[in-house]
């Protein structure tokens, strides 16, 4: 199950008791104050991996506790600080403040920890508090407790390469020849569901990361379709292949759709609309002969368009020299 967005409530660790106790031994009447302090609790701490893709931990775990420290004891024994809760999250996860609805923390890049809760601090033992004014306090300090926040999580996929098209134009069977990932593929739209994630292998040292992002229609940045829901996984991909089906099904404008899918980039994010896009001119199995494919070419060029690639995600025709040419403009993204 793909989940992409969670609420959750986390708590740091209440500091320990300060103990109150005195020194009793044989000899020794009034041996005075020996109460220790109380221990530390534990911080709430979030940590991006990138063995995960989906926040599907939280779906069924909505608290999320770290350990209380220890009460103070006499002889002058500390308490033991509460144990600290490390939550791992994948990538490219959002941590915002639900209540003041604020971004905390984008865990953007693998490795990258932050400290969201603090733990409360241990009491004072009584010891802490005799002078030679006061010798005999009778007193501790109470723990501190730790600090809690209702926080809403949301995963925005990290992909060098995002596909975007109108449903059923044939992004999914493209992934799936040109990776080792398996979206299901079938004679209908909104065949995927969610973003599907492959790695792309030209050689041991030359590698990228596609995202299959499902298929977008008219008003998508509004809510319509699936659109709005996995829009912001592309927000973060360096290239966008956009992949047109040069004979639609629905006999729909290749030339429509492709004005369709860039105004609805556009209306949901201008930095998005922005970003280099490769033209992918799919299904040419089923124009052999390209003329149409000779004629959306001409239409292209006269809105100034980047030369499309043309190619068969069925065949594998193109595939090859379509991921030579992403490869070269993710690296020259990288540098």
């Amino acid at each position: 199950m793909f989940v992409d967005e969670a609420i959750i409530w986390v708590k740091a660790g209440d500091g320990g008791h300060g103990c109150v106790s005195f020194r009793r031994e044989r000899c020794i009447p009034k041996g005075g104050p020996d109460g220790g302090d109380g221990g530390n609790g534990g911080d709430v701490y979030f940590e991006a991996v990138d063995h995960l893709d989906t926040l599907i931990d939280f779906a069924g775990r909505h608290h999320w506790r770290a350990g209380n420290g220890k009460p103070g004891e006499g002889s002058n024994r500390h308490g033991a600080d509460g144990q600290d809760l490390t939550i791992r999250v994948p990538a490219g996860t959002l941590i915002y403040d639900k209540d003041l609805d604020m971004l905390l923390k984008d865990l953007s890049e693998p490795g990258m920890k932050v400290r969201i809760c603090q733990g409360g601090r241990g009491g004072k033992g009584n010891k802490a508090f005799a002078t030679p004014k006061y010798q005999t306090p009778r007193f501790a300090q109470q723990g501190k407790p730790g600090q809690e926040r209702s926080l809403r999580l949301e995963l925005k996929l990290i992909a060098d390469v995002g596909l975007v098209g109108m449903p059923n134009a044939g992004k999914s069977t493209l992934i799936s020849r040109c990776s080792a990932a398996r979206p299901k593929i079938a004679n209908y739209p909104f065949t995927t569901l969610n973003p599907v994630l492959g790695i792309v292998e030209l050689t041991e040292d030359r590698r990228f990361v596609m995202a299959d992002i499902p298929g977008l229609i008219e008003g998508a940045h509004q809510g319509a379709g699936l659109g709005h829901e996995f829009l912001r996984h592309i927000e973060r991909t360096r290239i966008l292949v956009h992949v047109l089906d040069v004979l639609p099904t629905d006999g729909s404008d290749p030339l429509n759709n492709y004005d369709t899918i860039n105004r609805e980039l556009s209306l949901y994010s201008q930095a998005l609309a922005d970003k280099p896009q490769v033209v992918a001119l799919n299904k040419m199995d089923l124009d052999p002969d390209g003329v149409v494919a000779s004629s959306l070419i001409s239409r292209l060029k006269e809105r100034n368009s980047a030369l499309p690639y043309c190619i068969s995600a069925v065949t594998g025709k193109g595939l090859r020299e379509l991921n030579e040419i992403l490869w070269k403009q993710v690296r020259g993204t990288m540098e």
